[in-house]
């Protein structure tokens, strides 16, 4: 399983990507494994200010539906609609074009506890 080292981890399976005050949000492909065949995306629209833990969206698939979590506060100023359109996007490159979701960070604090990839690789 790929687990890219250039970004940080949650523990309920978001990946993280830090470039300046903007994270980018998506799904691991662990993640995107047990939710199997990935049929719809909907994240929350630009604008909505979220607190770190908060859903900035949610995954369904043919088993279940999963949310998708922030781990700081800010606002979400883009969302990948090219996702949304073809949810299967997820299935077949989740960490470069299923992204899901950016978000301006307010308060950085929630990023100390992420995981690097060792750590989450342990995790799962």
């Amino acid at each position: 399983m790929d687990i890219p080292s250039d970004r940080k981890y949650t523990e309920t399976h978001e990946w993280i990507q830090v470039k300046d005050d903007v994270i980018t949000i998506g799904l691991t492909e662990h993640a995107v494994d047990q939710l199997t065949d990935v049929t719809f995306v909907e994240m929350k629209s630009p604008g909505t200010l979220v607190d770190a833990g908060d859903s900035v969206g949610e995954v369904e698939s043919v088993k279940t539906t999963s949310d998708v979590y922030s781990p700081v506060r800010g606002e979400i100023i883009e969302v990948n609609s090219a996702v949304a359109d073809a949810p299967e996007t997820l299935n077949s490159d989740p960490y470069g074009a299923g992204w899901l979701v950016r978000v301006k960070v307010a308060d950085a604090s929630g990023l100390a506890g992420l995981l690097d990839a060792a750590g989450y690789e342990a995790s799962i």
